[in-house]
């Protein structure tokens, strides 16, 4: 399988354009104000307000913590931002983030479509990163991470599990999560959300 290639972080990205507009719009339906937004998802108003101009973009962590604001996965949020794809997405179509703080990368195997349930995504974590995500986006849904290379530590309801490549963790996300790789080695793994 062909990987999309690796973005550059000195040129602009027209997703986070895109997303900056989303997510305004999602916090305006709502009615809701910057300060009440940041209440809700313990995101700094101004924060909020620099990645809602485009100033920014927003870190995993984040984009996490405006997913569970709004019940939404980041997978969701990341998919509002773009064309509403078709049965076939092919590789060189998948959106793809970076975070900009911990270069963690997240494609969009299959990204989520209204009314067919599930969604795949390819993530590469890079080593010595802890990505920590206080509440599940969407309590109670099915995940299952297959490991294709490095090493990861991901905990969920407290336990911790080491994974290397070849292993499967099912699990179903109630509470806090934190994904997290040795200094030396990375971590490459696919998602699968149902």
């Amino acid at each position: 399988m062909s990987r999309p290639a690796p973005l550059d972080p000195e040129t602009p990205d027209p997703l986070t354009d895109r997303l900056a507009a989303r997510l305004r719009s999602l916090r305006v339906a709502q009615g809701w104000s910057l300060d009440a937004l940041a209440l809700r998802s313990g995101v700094p108003r101004a924060t909020l307000s620099r990645i809602e101009t485009g100033a920014t973009s927003p870190t995993a962590q984040v984009l996490g913590r405006l997913g569970a604001a709004h019940g939404l996965t980041v997978s969701h949020l990341m998919a509002l931002a773009e064309a509403a794809p078709g049965a076939k997405v092919a590789a060189e179509d998948r959106p793809r983030w970076r975070d900009p703080e911990t270069g963690f990368t997240r494609t969009q195997v299959s990204p989520p479509l209204p009314g067919v349930p599930g969604e795949v995504l390819s993530c590469d974590l890079p080593p010595g990163i802890t990505l920590t995500y206080d509440a599940p986006p969407v309590p109670g849904q099915a995940h299952h991470l297959l490991m294709q290379a490095g090493a990861l530590t991901l905990t969920v309801d407290g336990v911790s599990h080491a994974l290397t490549p070849g292993d499967c963790l099912r699990y179903r996300l109630t509470g806090p999560s934190r994904f997290e790789t040795g200094p030396g080695t990375g971590a490459t793994y696919l998602l699968f959300l149902c």
